[in-house]
């Protein structure tokens, strides 16, 4: 099923995501993982790409075990910034065969030093939304980013982009994670007068450990406020106490997301069912009404 078709339905999805291993050897452990998370009956699981080698076959690998397996839908990162024009086309060409009919499209991080041919590669996302809708009926979804890019100086750039990109066939979005749900609400007025109207997943990433929080900041530059890092000071050098807040944090974000007409969530679960169990719990009687 494609996952716009569940979005358009008048009901709250909350869906999650994991990642692949970087080897073989750690397959089993991942799938162990997404079993667990599949359990929980999440509208779909997404599954992060990373280039070339096992960690790019596995993505599909685990979305097919996702799909025709466990029996949930799955969404297939693919990135294109580190890989040929002809290897992008194979791998979407092998997600076809496996029947998997969703695909998060984003041009991935440039590595310092990278350069780029001219004819050999894509440059941008919205390159790779094109060069998907051109093998087949997927449904594609991108990334976005409430805080701005960090590529960007300035944040009526990353509209204008974000235009570009919806434009070439993007069916919805999900966000980069953010702390502060009124820095969504924001991005959310200024896109829809901008003339963006696909769905926009909010993205929520429960942050259990200080480590984890350093690796945030650094990868997506987001502002953490005062109120998160106030729990980063008094529970950060308690590890069970640290879980227990920053899941509690993220419960009470998705909270006032849902409270305030929000009906279709993602939660970076980062291959941690157990987080993604507690959230679950926390909001067993808030995704009934």
């Amino acid at each position: 099923m494609k996952i716009i078709d569940k979005l358009n339905e008048d009901r709250i999805h909350i869906s999650f995501e994991v990642f692949p291993p970087k080897t073989d050897a750690g397959f089993e452990k991942v799938k162990d993982a997404t079993d667990k998370i599949a359990q929980l009956n999440p509208s779909y699981i997404s599954v992060t790409y990373g280039a070339g080698g096992g960690t790019s076959k596995n993505t599909a690998k685990i979305a097919s075990h996702i799909k025709h397996e466990l029996g949930v839908e799955s969404l297939a990162h693919l990135t294109c910034a580190s890989s040929t024009k002809e290897e992008v086309r194979q791998v979407i060409e092998n997600l076809k065969q496996l029947e998997i009919e969703n695909i998060l499209a984003l041009r991935g991080d440039i590595v310092p030093g990278m350069t780029f041919p001219s004819e050999d590669r894509f440059h941008y996302a919205y390159e790779l939304v094109e060069e998907i809708k051109k093998h087949g009926d997927f449904c594609i979804g991108a990334a976005c980013y409430p805080e701005g890019h960090v590529e960007n100086e300035h944040k009526e750039d990353d509209i204008k982009y974000l235009k570009q990109k919806v434009d070439s066939g993007v069916d919805f979005l999900t966000t980069q994670m953010f702390f502060d749900n009124d820095i969504h609400y924001n991005f959310l007025y200024r896109i829809r007068e901008a003339g963006i109207t696909v769905p926009v997943l909010p993205g929520i990433m429960p942050i259990t450990t200080a480590a984890q929080m350093k690796r945030s900041q650094e990868l997506s530059g987001t502002v953490f406020p005062r109120r998160f890092l106030a729990l980063l000071d008094r529970f950060g050098d308690y590890p069970d106490a640290m879980k227990q807040a920053g899941i509690a944090y993220a419960t009470d974000q998705i909270i006032d997301l849902l409270a305030n007409g929000v009906k279709n969530i993602h939660v970076y679960s980062m291959n941690k069912p157990e987080v993604a169990a507690k959230i679950m719990e926390n909001l067993s009687e808030v995704i009934k009404c």
